[in-house]
């Protein structure tokens, strides 16, 4: 089995390189889809409270056979809980749910600009993480302008940034500002829905390397540098997203996928979502 690279967080706390998403997998479907993916490889599990799927998660962990401290597990703060007590009391409740002694990170879902301050958001994170009991703190969606307003207001940097990325929205300036100041980048949404999987220069390259699309975009963003976490619901795709380590993309294979961005979302944009 091929072992996933793991990049070190700005606080020495590793995470693997390629992990497995759970978004809009139906918690009944959850288990055995996360078993699945833990069978094939994977060691690293993203789940969120919106997703509604945190006790399907924590089964799967602990009924997979593998060491806790194998498994690189991360949940989201809901939406409607950025108060500061909110936001604990959130907090304690993902742990009911998942039934795990510790999570490895823990982020602020969206920066809800409108709704509330999530720099006292951050601080309830900050309390957690001196709590011992999440490894690592971050966030998700965060600009560089919410960023730059969140470093100033906080202690402890946040560990990484989950941003929507992929060949038609490759978000360089938010990858290059994260890398400035020691936050990583984890890649959602890493073949834009399916949008991307027949585009000519992706085929091109897929045909060249014997791969499909997807392999190709997934390693694309390996080679990168982020973290990726494509998800399936099928265990041939489960598996087949998770052998990427037999092949590399040249320089000029990465410089030709950059290419394609046109600063496309395929999900919502931060600055204008509110909950």
């Amino acid at each position: 089995m091929a072992s996933v690279p793991a990049i070190t967080l700005n606080n020495g706390v590793e995470i693997p390189q390629l992990g497995f998403g759970t978004f809009q997998i139906p918690p009944q479907e959850t288990r055995e889809t996360t078993l699945a993916a833990l069978k094939a490889g994977y060691r690293h599990i993203d789940t969120a409270q919106m997703y509604g799927n945190e006790e399907e998660v924590g089964e799967a962990v602990r009924d997979s056979g593998l060491d806790r401290g194998d498994v690189f597990v991360t949940s989201k703060l809901d939406n409607g809980a950025h108060a500061y007590d909110d936001a604990l009391r959130a907090f304690e409740g993902t742990m009911e749910k998942i039934r795990l002694d510790y999570l490895d990170l823990f982020l602020i879902h969206w920066p809800l600009p409108d709704r509330g301050d999530f720099v006292e958001t951050w601080k309830a994170l900050e309390e957690i993480y001196r709590s011992g009991r999440v490894k690592s703190i971050g966030v998700s969606n965060f600009q560089p302008h919410h960023l730059r307003r969140l470093l100033d207001g906080s202690v402890v940097v946040p560990a990484v940034n989950q941003i929507e990325v992929h060949p038609y929205l490759t978000q360089d300036a938010v990858r290059s500002f994260g890398a400035e100041h020691g936050i990583a980048t984890e890649a959602w949404s890493p073949i834009a829905q399916g949008k991307v999987l027949d585009d000519p220069t992706l085929v091109r390259i897929a045909e060249r390397v014997g791969k499909s699309t997807a392999q190709v975009t997934l390693r694309w963003h390996l080679q990168r540098g982020d973290i990726v976490f494509p998800k399936s619901v099928t265990r041939r795709r489960i598996e087949e997203n998770f052998d990427l380590f037999d092949f590399e993309l040249t320089e000029g294979d990465i410089g030709e996928i950059n290419a394609l961005n046109r600063d496309e979302r395929t999900g919502l944009d931060p600055d204008r979502f509110n909950g």
